[in-house]
């Protein structure tokens, strides 16, 4: 016999999960050990012929092969069927989302995850397997998980209880019993001992946090104590709430919790409870209430810990300016350094804030020259060091005010923004309120906050061993260590990483001497930028830079570079993917530290700036935008598409020199998908001031063919090493006379050795193109001589525009000619005769390869005197 059970005191999560594994395991029979929740009383007293769910005793006598447990683990909330437990040969199978505990029944097949109730875990077991539900069984499950998670508002509710809800729904779950059975009136000896309950509560404050605790006594067992407890805290409102009531010979303990700082699970394991750590419970037997709230308020004074407080979120050190400073000059300074508003200060004492809403209101009246006094708010709101960061949250809430100045003894130490104590609340990203939705398709990746794993695997043994060292080695200066930007982001997304951005709270260039110097390596200081480059004989290499802030003097200009501190470091990115740091120190190796939300917008597949100005600062991200989005198969979020519409419009990118476009451009061409990137580029009106006079009509079919020609051509073997940005380059110019092409590069300061092999490859492909797709009576070696006339880099160009079997196969045979009639002879050959390298060097060279090609030579002494013979003709002139 195969049998099903939870725990004593059954709840509607337990009787739900029942009801699921049922589904899975059909021959099974459900079996409620003991005393019923009144909720699950109530729905049985009406369901009971429907479920056929039995009692110990209604069990027959055979032998139990297997047991399967949900929402438990505990042998001592099974009560009488814990001997069966006991019994040789039993399989145990359990399904749970209870932490493990000592002691706990272990199971032959488990599984246990931390979702917000048991029956999330059942639902995705039966969605798994296609099985189907009845409306009644989809509306029992569904009681169970809104009952377990609080309608889904309670804080252990996750995703996967949310999906599971909407897969009940979609299969028949009715809401209206639901609601029904959720929001029961109380019973009369309910309704005595919630009076109980409040009259009794006391309020205790314990490092910060807010608890309340009542306690009462009654004489006969009243149901439903976790459902008073609840309804205790939403009149109240305190962080945690516990409830102590003795009821008949034992002591039933309730345990609820709104802050990371008090772990009920941890304080009622303490009791010989259990649960999660924002909800648990614990029954002592033979015992008073007395004595079990005096024990239970010396485990909470010991056991809650110290909260999050100002000095912990801050950032410091704060840019101030003066009463007289005028309202143009503090724009620039917030401009420079990123922030939404400035603590002014005079004598030393903080006499106002200015935000960047008064400095926009006073230019927007054309008020720039005038002193930010007449502007500031004055006797800001500030707090102290160790204030906690909930009463933070509410003074700015109270006073409506983004931004609160910590202060000791009348110096400022410190100022903390809406973002930061956003942060504290949501577990280290904030996103704000213009959200894109996620490309079609894309998954949540469900990242990591801790990625030593990720790093571990990700990572080659040497650069992974480089980084705990470092971390360590940064420890004995005392600085703070975190590795920043591409390697975190491409961790996350399980790319490769091949370099690595060290950023120090500290001396940047003192650490990478002091890592030098352990492994033997060799160092390459820029003491101007505070960065440096350590070599190591191994091979790797890291760069190592001191945490820093860049700000732009003007609209385009190159960044100017000041020592900060990691999150202005982070805030001079590009973009919120790119801005994130992984500490390095061993006490939190592997955490991410995310300011500005780049780990939910991985998860979302949105590229997002950090800020309104960006693109002004530096334009060159609108195309570093393009190329993260098309490489990451991401959108450009909303408000950055906007911004960057604004930017094109404004001709941001005119004011960039043609150097540093050229270099953005040739990383296009390098991306796996530089057509996608191209196409978005005409889209966003960019064509045309990247490439003026290049009509795209013609160039986008070929751009989305080049990556296949390319593969074509590595799976003949038959393309030797080559320019990738070169290959889209000729694809962008092959339909433009010379005259256009010279002047695109001439515009991006092409060298005269890349121009002359552009003129060669616009002046051949197309006459290649023609004889390989019509050929007329012309040999192998002829077609061969053409081919040697272009660069490789035009050879997926030609292959793009064979149509058929038959032209591509004479390409193919023709590159196999030209391979196979190498020169044996070599440049450096022609150096030990005494010739200087040169231009003459290709023309004597490509001269042979033609010889060879016609059938005049075949050995080394023949090339050798047909090449002095050459060179020698040339010298005579």
């Amino acid at each position: 016999m195969q049998i099903i059970t939870t725990h004593i005191n059954t709840d509607m999560d337990a009787l739900a999960s029942m009801v699921a594994v049922q589904k899975l395991y059909p021959g099974a029979v459900m079996v409620l050990p003991g005393k019923l929740s009144q909720s699950v009383e109530e729905f049985m007293s009406l369901h009971k012929d429907t479920l056929n769910v039995k009692t110990v005793k209604e069990i027959s006598q055979e032998p139990v092969e297997r047991i399967i447990l949900v929402d438990t683990k505990s042998p001592g909330r099974v009560a009488e069927l814990n001997a069966i437990f006991q019994q040789p040969g039993v399989e145990v199978h359990i399904f749970d989302h209870h932490p493990r505990s000592t002691g706990d029944i272990a199971g032959t097949m488990e599984v246990v995850e931390m979702v917000g109730a048991a029956t999330t875990l059942l639902v995705e077991k039966i969605r798994q397997r296609g099985l189907k539900l009845t409306s009644i069984e989809a509306t029992i499950l569904a009681l169970g998980i809104y009952q377990d998670t609080g309608s889904l508002v309670f804080s252990g509710t996750t995703v996967r209880d949310v999906e599971a809800v909407a897969y009940l729904l979609a299969n028949g779950a009715n809401l209206a019993v639901v609601a029904e059975f959720l929001d029961r009136p109380f019973s009369d000896s309910q309704r005595v001992l919630l009076k109980n309950l409040l009259v009794s509560s006391e309020h205790v404050e314990i490092n910060g946090i807010r608890l309340l605790i009542a306690k009462s006594n009654v004489d006969e067992f009243v149901n439903g104590l976790a459902i008073l407890t609840h309804k205790l805290a939403d009149f109240e409102r305190p962080d945690a709430v516990f409830t102590v009531v003795e009821m008949e010979d034992r002591v039933h303990v309730v345990a609820r919790s709104n802050v990371p700082e008090v772990d009920v699970r941890e304080i009622m394991g303490a009791i010989g409870g259990g649960g999660h750590p924002a909800a648990a419970s614990a029954t002592i037997k033979k015992a008073r209430v007395d004595q079990v709230a005096g024990k239970l308020m010396e485990l909470i004074q010991s056991m809650v810990r110290p909260p999050v407080t100002a000095s912990s979120i801050m950032s410091t050190p704060v840019k101030i300016i003066s009463p007289d400073t005028v309202i143009a000059e503090a724009g620039q300074v917030m401009l420079r350094y990123g922030h939404s508003g400035l603590p002014v200060v005079k004598d030393g004492s903080v006499v106002g804030i200015v935000s960047r809403r008064d400095v926009d209101k006073a230019v927007h009246h054309g008020l720039g020259h005038a002193p930010v006094k007449g502007f500031m708010t004055n006797n800001p709101v500030f707090v102290g060091p160790q204030v906690s960061a909930q009463v933070v949250q509410d003074l700015m809430i109270e006073h409506d005010i983004g931004r609160l100045p910590v202060i000791e003894d009348g110096r400022l130490l410190g100022i903390i923004t809406r973002s930061d104590v956003l942060r504290t609340l949501h577990g280290g990203s904030v996103q704000k309120s213009d959200q894109a939705q996620p490309q079609p398709g894309r998954k949540s990746a469900n990242l990591p906050y801790n990625i030593k794993e990720l790093m571990h695997s990700g990572l080659s043994v040497d650069y992974y061993s480089v980084l705990e060292r470092a971390g360590k080695v940064a420890a004995e200066l005392n600085y703070k260590l975190y590795a920043a930007g591409g390697v975190v982001r491409d961790l996350l997304l399980g790319n490769e990483c091949l370099d690595i951005d060290l950023v120090v709270e500290g001396d940047g260039i003192a650490l990478a001497q002091a890592l030098s110097e352990e492994y033997g390596g060799r160092l390459r200081a820029h003491p101007q930028f505070g960065t440096a480059t350590v070599f190591f004989p191994n091979g790797l290499q890291v760069d190592v830079a001191t945490a820093r802030v860049e700000f732009y003097q003007y609209p385009a200009a190159m960044p100017q570079v000041e020592t900060s501190t990691l999150h202005q470091d982070l805030y001079r990115r590009d973009f919120t993917i790119n801005a994130m740091a992984v500490s390095l120190n061993e006490a939190s190796f592997g955490d991410v530290v995310d300011f500005f939300g780049g780990r939910a917008d991985l998860e979302r597949g949105m590229v997002r700036v950090l800020h309104n100005l960006s693109f002004i600062e530096d334009p060159m991200r609108i195309l570093r935008a393009l190329r993260f989005e098309k490489r990451y198969f991401m959108n450009l979020e909303p408000q950055t598409l906007k911004l960057v519409r604004e930017a094109v419009n404004n001709k941001m990118l005119a004011r960039v020199s043609g150097e540093r476009l050229w270099e953005e451009i040739k990383h296009i061409f390098r991306e796996p998908r530089p057509s996608s990137i191209l196409d978005r580029a005409i889209e966003l009106n960019l064509w045309d001031f990247l490439f003026p006079g290049v009509v795209p009509e013609p160039v986008r079919p070929v751009l989305s063919k080049i990556s296949r020609s390319i593969k074509t051509l590595q799976g003949w073997n038959l393309l030797e090493p080559f320019e990738s940005w070169l290959v889209y380059f000729l694809a962008v110019l092959h339909a433009v006379d010379w005259t256009k092409a010279a002047a695109i590069c001439r515009r991006y300061n092409l060298s005269k050795r890349y121009t002359v092999m552009v003129a060669a490859a616009l002046g051949g492909w197309g006459c290649l193109r023609d004889n390989l797709q019509e050929p007329l009576a012309i040999t192998y070696s002829e077609l061969a001589r053409q081919v040697l006339l272009l660069p490789r880099e035009a050879y997926p160009l030609i292959l793009c525009y064979l149509t058929g079997s038959a032209p591509r196969r004479r390409f193919r045979k023709v590159l196999s000619v030209i391979s196979c009639n190498k020169p044996l002879i070599k440049g450096e050959e022609l150096r030990e005769l005494g010739y200087k390298p040169g231009p003459l060097y290709k023309k004597a060279l490509d001269a042979l390869w033609q010889a060879r090609l016609d059938g005049d030579l075949c050995t080394r002494q023949e090339e050798m005197s047909f090449v002095k013979e050459y060179l020698g003709k040339y010298e005579e002139r």
